[in-house]
């Protein structure tokens, strides 16, 4: 029941928590205190109400209710949050902001109690949907998830992405908790404090909807007793706050954003605030001991590939997912509505219940596959490679939650031919060599897309593999072996003048022109650079040694590519390094047709070849 003695218990721990937040960024000299202070009593009455279920000895127990701070910037609300329950101290909390503090600007996964590194506003919410699938129909539990949302935050359309996608899903495991404080970082938010446009629009999309004062314990409380009784469709709580409440100088004040207070400032609020008692804290209800089904790992079926076959990569991505999923009964497909192009369909066929079908929502697909890593779980994340591009922010993003994510973009290149430039993936290959520690993937087969789709799926982090739509002959026997980090030298002799290096449409296309070169007493060396990231240093440093050039070939921009991949391995290449890449802005056209006009071809690798010989012959 909710009493007096428990509503004077969260006004006592409101007082201490809005203590911590303008003590800790007091110290820092810097952070958000205004955003914080405006949601103390939606987050007290949430972890400290009742309400919350939390083992706090084990952030980690699969059946512990989820939070994620969408706006990232109250980080100093997070914390004190935690210090109120004792995991904790002040002298903790004055590290805030410091180098080698946990206690990071904007949560991040150095500290154990956070699921997801946010900051970069609008992601939150696609988290915590992926949160609550997971929940609701992989691992079967029912733990909730609990999201904090920022007026200002709301004009993204990947909250709206989200919003659509958890009411299709009936995810009534979802609470979000918009704080609607009416300011932004400089001036008024789009509607202010008009609860109602916010919850027209809310409810529109088919949530429930509760509009409170969210800065009543009673509300506040009743709110979320509310939520829970709710059944197949989320939850938002529409709240009316007070930027800065609980300290006149701040209240509802504009300029106030991201500033912290002065010591002198700091010591009026104090004043303001009155008695605090530092001893309290607050009680957290713990999680039912409740666990997911364990699933034992099997064997992966074995592939049925013959040289000469022709079949796209792409083919071959989906029937590897279908094929390994025994041996990582973790994974998770999740695409976006292209899965009979991406052909992430294989995989939805045979396990319908571990297929997430985004629809054209790029930015919320990758946001739900880090709510799925954040619960140990593999999602293979599939689109057109042109169209990851849309999901770069949640991308980049993921990287510093330690993510164990692997994007697959299909359809890459020029060599998908008449679609035109919109639909090519030209600057993929680009991006993911950018992303810390990631691995980037190029097949040039069936059985090599299949060998690096295991490997990806067995590495931990951040993985980008790249297919291709057309289809291409198999050149591997199925015994191969595909190292992340290795390359393989498909041709070559004593006699070669330079080296061919390529990956995927271009690797056939210099086995190509390979045979039409040998055919003329010409010979090179061609190397399968298949992996782009972490590039073959060693076989690359040899060539270099035993040849007379490097020639790149690649169906990507020259900027960031496989080219930039190359030079990359040396400090100083004893010999010089030519790079075929997309230089002229792409058309519609055939697929040959668009790799002779972006000289990518055979005949440019040809060409190519005689304009080096012809330089070496005249020096």
């Amino acid at each position: 029941m909710f009493d007096d003695a428990n509503l004077e218990r969260l006004m006592s721990l409101a007082r201490l928590i809005r203590y911590y937040i303008l003590a800790c960024t007091t110290r820092a000299g810097s952070g958000h205190p205004t955003s914080a202070l405006s949601a103390v009593e939606l987050m007290t009455g949430l972890l400290f109400g009742g309400i919350f279920r939390y083992d706090l000895n084990n952030p980690d127990h699969p059946n512990n209710d989820r939070l994620i701070f969408s706006k990232g910037h109250a980080s100093p609300l997070f914390y004190a949050l935690w210090a109120a329950a004792g995991k904790l101290t002040e002298a903790d909390l004055m590290t805030y902001r410091r180098f080698g503090s946990p206690l990071e600007g904007h949560p991040t996964v150095a500290f154990p109690y956070v699921d997801a590194a946010t900051g970069s506003l609008g992601q939150g919410l696609s988290i915590g949907l992926g949160l609550a699938l997971n929940a609701k129909y992989l691992d079967k539990l029912p733990y909730r998830t609990y999201v904090l949302l920022g007026d200002s935050e709301m004009a993204e359309g990947s909250q709206w992405e989200a919003i659509q996608l958890a009411a299709h899903y009936g995810c009534d495991n979802l609470v979000g908790i918009l704080d609607v404080n009416r300011l932004g970082q400089c001036g008024e938010t789009m509607y202010g404090h008009d609860l109602a446009a916010y919850e027209r629009r809310i409810a529109a999309f088919g949530w429930a909807t509760f509009v409170i004062d969210g800065h009543s314990f009673p509300e506040v409380i009743e709110a979320y007793r509310n939520a829970l009784r709710v059944a197949d469709k989320p939850t938002m709580v529409i709240a009316k706050t007070v930027k800065g409440k609980g300290f006149s100088m701040l209240e509802n004040q504009d300029g106030w954003h991201g500033k912290a207070l002065a010591r002198d400032d700091f010591e009026r609020a104090l004043k303001e605030m009155g008695d605090i008692d530092a001893s309290i804290r607050g009680a957290i209800v713990p999680p039912a001991h409740l666990r997911p089904q364990k699933s034992v790992p099997g064997k992966a079926d074995a592939m049925g590939y013959r040289v000469g076959e022709l079949m796209p990569t792409r083919n071959a991505f989906g029937k590897a997912l279908k094929r390994i999923y025994p041996a990582f009964p973790e994974m998770v497909s999740v695409d976006g509505e292209v899965s009979n192009s991406t052909q992430a369909q294989l995989f939805k066929e045979e396990c319908p219940d571990r297929f997430f079908e985004m629809y054209v929502a790029e930015q919320n697909m990758v946001g739900v596959a880090l709510g799925f890593a954040c619960r140990k779980k593999i999602p293979f994340v599939s689109t057109f490679s042109a169209f990851m591009s849309r999901a770069y922010d949640q991308i980049r993003m993921s990287q510093y939650s330690d993510a164990n994510i692997k994007f697959v973009g299909s359809h890459a290149g020029v060599s998908i031919g008449e679609d035109g430039p919109s639909q090519m993936g030209l600057e993929d290959l680009a991006f993911f060599r950018t992303i810390l520690h990631g691995v980037v993937l190029y097949p040039s087969d069936a059985v090599s897309c299949e060998k690096l789709v295991e490997a990806a799926a067995k590495y931990y982090g951040i993985v980008y593999l790249r297919t291709t739509r057309g289809a291409l002959p198999v050149i591997y026997d199925s015994s191969e072996d595909f190292p992340i980090g290795g390359s393989k030298v498909l041709r070559q002799s004593s006699q070669d003048i330079a080296t061919v290096v390529a990956a995927g449409i271009t690797l056939h296309e210099a086995l190509h022109a390979n045979d039409q070169l040998k055919e003329q007493g010409v010979w090179v060396r061609v190397i399968d650079l298949y992996s782009i990231k972490p590039v073959d240093a060693e076989t690359l440093h040899r060539a270099a040694e035993q040849t007379r050039a490097i020639i790149t070939v690649e169906d990507h921009y020259a900027e960031g590519g496989l080219g930039e991949a190359v030079r990359s391995a040396f400090e100083k290449c004893p010999v010089p390094i030519y790079s075929l890449a997309v230089r002229h802005k792409p058309k519609s056209g055939k697929p040959h047709e668009l790799l002779d006009f972006e000289e990518i071809s055979h005949k440019a690798i040809v060409a190519q070849v005689h304009r080096l010989r012809a330089s070496l012959i005249g020096g």
